[in-house]
């Protein structure tokens, strides 16, 4: 499969064997790019050479980074930072565990302030922060990311947007908030969703045909991520979501 431009590949792994499936096969399924799990790097943190050592690829890295913005939360994002940098990982996509129901509306700024200043610090480091839409996080909703970006500096930070977290927290047109957002949209979750579990691409109930339209109406150009969390094993999710984006990609 090599239509569909900047094809990646996200899995949680639970194993060091499934780890090297995910390591070592992702090029023959189509994919260039690899988005990982913290539990695939995080034990690395100040051994990033020994990481290097452990899971040489030539895959193009991006980290997916959770946690909250205290204080020892901040010292532990600057130090992913230093790893990317280490490690050739141009992108930390950055999910910020605030529970929803604790943001204000006039909370948005000062995250919006903290957020792009961290994101100006990892540009120093040759790394990009996109700031993930998640359900039950400061992100959740079209009109929470319209006051975060309204209010962060220009180029700071990019937006991670996940279809299926806009689906579970009551967003149906997933199209429109792409068309929406698209001068910040810099990476892409693409997963599925249905019965309140998040699925395998093409097994749940998002309609994606409207979406991969307007990928190309917008002229999307950052990685498209396959993020599997259905609890697929690694080949069997590779295989099934590269099938799913190549004919979608093809007909749209």
């Amino acid at each position: 499969m090599n239509s569909v431009p900047n094809l990646a590949f996200s899995i949680p792994t639970a194993s060091e064997s499934e780890q090297h499936d995910l390591f070592d096969r992702f090029a023959d399924y189509g994919y260039t790019g690899l988005q990982l799990k913290g539990g695939q790097y995080l034990t690395y943190l100040e051994e990033p050479d020994r990481f290097l050592r452990d899971w040489k690829s030539n895959a193009e890295l991006s980290l997916i980074f959770w946690g909250p913005l205290d204080s020892a939360g901040t010292a532990r994002l600057r130090q992913a930072f230093r790893f990317a940098n280490a490690v050739g990982a141009g992108t930390l996509i950055f999910c910020h565990a605030l529970p929803r129901s604790e943001v204000h509306a006039d909370d948005m700024p000062s995250i919006a302030r903290q957020v792009s200043d961290l994101g100006e610090e990892a540009k120093s480091l040759g790394v990009t922060i996109s700031l993930h839409n998640h359900y039950d996080q400061p992100l959740m909703y079209p009109e929470d990311i319209a006051a975060f970006f309204e209010a962060a500096t220009p180029g700071a930070v990019g937006l991670t947007l996940d279809t299926a977290h806009l689906v579970k927290s009551g967003v149906s047109d997933i199209a429109g908030v792409l068309r929406q957002f698209r001068g910040v949209v810099d990476n892409i979750h693409l997963k599925d969703f249905a019965d309140g579990e998040f699925r395998s691409l093409g097994q749940g109930e998002i309609e994606f045909a409207p979406f991969f339209t307007a990928l190309k109406e917008t002229q999307y150009q950052g990685p498209l991520c396959a993020d599997e969390e259905s609890g697929a094993g690694v080949l069997e999710g590779m295989t099934v979501a590269s099938r799913f984006i190549e004919t979608l990609w093809t007909k749209s």
